[in-house]
């Protein structure tokens, strides 16, 4: 398998700073938070494309996807979403990223499962045909209103596109009551990439240094080392939403090491 971390975890830090993080500490690959935010986002004109993509090609370090905030699920007109989608699949093609980040974000007060579910799955359906051309895929992830596998398999199952698939955060499938070996078995088909984190608990999910919380984190990698999975665990650090955190660029050593040595446990 192999590694790279979020620029959740580095927010607003300059793409020259993030892959000089990268090669110092042994990253195969970076997954850009891709928001208006943050120094790549869709807005980006071709000229500001070509130099990203040059930069990584320029160090060896994988664009592992952009994280999206489309929410696939949500209430309201499709066309606002899929032009969101749209944009995201065309900043990925221009910057030879082969994912998209995309969530659920149904709301449960006003729709019912049923609803979200068909709602998320007649767009990214439709998605598909566009992603498709550029040889981008459009990953899922367990979050929000669909934090299992389970609730993501009720989408992907009724999309049944080869280039909308799965992405594995474990924090939500564990807060959703799943264990490892359900939600792999679930998701083993569709699944593009995993993101990997820790957290002190149901109630504290300030992010913590990689094997200092409750996460799973030996179990999920045994469970992929076990079915032969040979994709990327990428630490999704949420240093973005929590200022008092730990600063990520400190721990990034110590993360790819505790990685590493479950990788070397589980083999």
């Amino acid at each position: 398998m192999k590694l790279a971390f979020s620029t959740l975890g580095v927010p607003g830090l300059p793409l020259p700073d993030v892959l000089r993080l990268a090669t110092a500490h042994g990253y195969h690959g970076v997954e850009l938070r891709t928001h208006p935010e943050e120094p790549v986002h869709t807005g980006l004109g071709p000229a500001e494309r070509a130099d990203v993509a040059a930069q990584f090609k320029g160090v060896g370090v994988e664009l592992l996807g952009l994280a999206g905030y489309t929410r696939v699920a949500a209430p309201g007109d499709d066309e606002p979403v899929l032009a969101e989608i749209r944009a995201l699949v065309d900043l990925a093609h221009d910057l030879g990223a082969p994912y998209v980040r995309v969530f659920p974000g149904g709301d449960l007060d006003v729709q019912t499962p049923d609803e979200a579910d068909a709602t998320a799955a007649r767009r990214l359906g439709t998605a598909a045909e566009h992603a498709n051309d550029l040889g981008v895929r459009i990953l899922l992830e367990t979050h929000d209103s669909h934090r299992t596998a389970a609730d993501a398999m009720r989408i992907l199952g009724l999309v049944g596109h080869r280039q909308v698939g799965a992405l594995w955060d474990v924090m939500h499938t564990w807060l959703g009551g799943e264990q490892p070996s359900e939600t792999y078995a679930a998701l083993s088909p569709h699944l593009g990439y995993v993101q990997v984190k820790d957290i002190a608990s149901v109630e504290d999910t300030t992010p913590l240094p990689l094997g200092a919380g409750v996460l799973p984190l030996a179990e999920c990698v045994e469970v992929l080392s076990r079915h032969g999975w040979d994709g990327w665990l990428c630490w999704e650090y949420e240093k973005r939403w929590y200022e008092d955190a730990a600063p990520l660029p400190d721990l990034l050593g110590p993360g790819r090491e505790h990685l590493s040595r479950l990788l070397n446990e589980s083999a």
